[in-house]
């Protein structure tokens, strides 16, 4: 399945997403384009995020502080996935005409789950280590950065993963942990290096910290108050980001 297939099937179950592409590429405003999404401007910014975390380009290019809240616009990857969804909506009301039974919608729509885990990145498999029960699967994120997953042997083989096998990968934001970029990497953990592009705090409650990567994809963390204020992470600070193989869980798309 391609990458073009895999994210269109995101937008299909997820009507609102198109729209707001839409909204961007008629309004060059985030702000304009949720509210006439009917999306919050957090939801808008999560959408974006999650869109272009599962595309090898990123789809939206935006500016914060524009015109109407955040300039924005689409890539020529983002008007040439709003051109293949403008296309399959035919063949979408084909489908729906050809259906033998109303049962048959809503049995693809279990088959189609979404997930909690807000970080999903899409990436495909570079190698496979046999460690015991295990496997440490090795992933190509967008633009060449590398992270890596520990499943189960068993999951290896159900996922059917080989070298090449294009997967998503997802990961807790509380599975995140930040640190200052001068610490020194810990060996056998991912380690990822980016800019801390916006802290959400909440009233009580770790605060939500938006975390832009250089290849384009986005993280989401969670990180108590007092500890970004230890660490003297703000809102532009470079940050490492640090999390298990093990917390890193792998989907194919069907």
């Amino acid at each position: 399945m391609s990458l073009s297939t895999l994210l269109t099937q995101h937008i299909v179950r997820r009507p609102q997403r198109i729209a707001l592409l839409q909204h961007i590429a008629e309004q060059g405003s985030i702000t304009r384009a949720a509210k006439s999404a009917g999306l919050s401007y957090k939801a808008a910014w999560d959408a974006i995020d999650e869109l272009n975390n599962l595309a090898d380009q990123p789809l939206v290019e935006r500016s914060v502080g524009g015109k109407g809240g955040g300039g924005a616009k689409l890539s020529e990857e983002g008007l040439r996935v709003l051109r293949l969804y403008q296309r399959l909506q035919a063949l979408q009301a084909q489908l729906l005409e050809a259906s033998e039974d109303a049962g048959d919608l809503g049995l693809l729509s279990r088959l189609m789950l979404r997930t909690s885990a807000r970080n999903q990145l899409h990436g495909k498999v570079l190698g496979i280590e046999a460690q015991g029960h295990n496997d440490r699967v090795r992933l190509e994120l967008a633009r060449g950065l590398v992270i890596e997953a520990q499943i189960t042997h068993d999951s290896t083989l159900r996922l059917e993963l080989d070298t090449g096998t294009e997967v998503v990968a997802l990961i807790k934001a509380g599975w995140l942990e930040l640190h200052p970029i001068e610490q020194a990497e810990k060996p056998g953990t991912n380690t990822l290096r980016g800019m801390i592009e916006q802290i959400d705090a909440a009233q009580d409650g770790p605060s939500e910290v938006r975390i832009g990567l250089p290849n384009g994809q986005t993280l989401c963390a969670l990180a108590e108050p007092l500890q970004l204020q230890a660490q003297k992470l703000a809102a532009g600070s470079l940050v490492q980001v640090t999390f298990s193989p093990t917390n890193v869980l792998l989907g194919t798309p069907l």
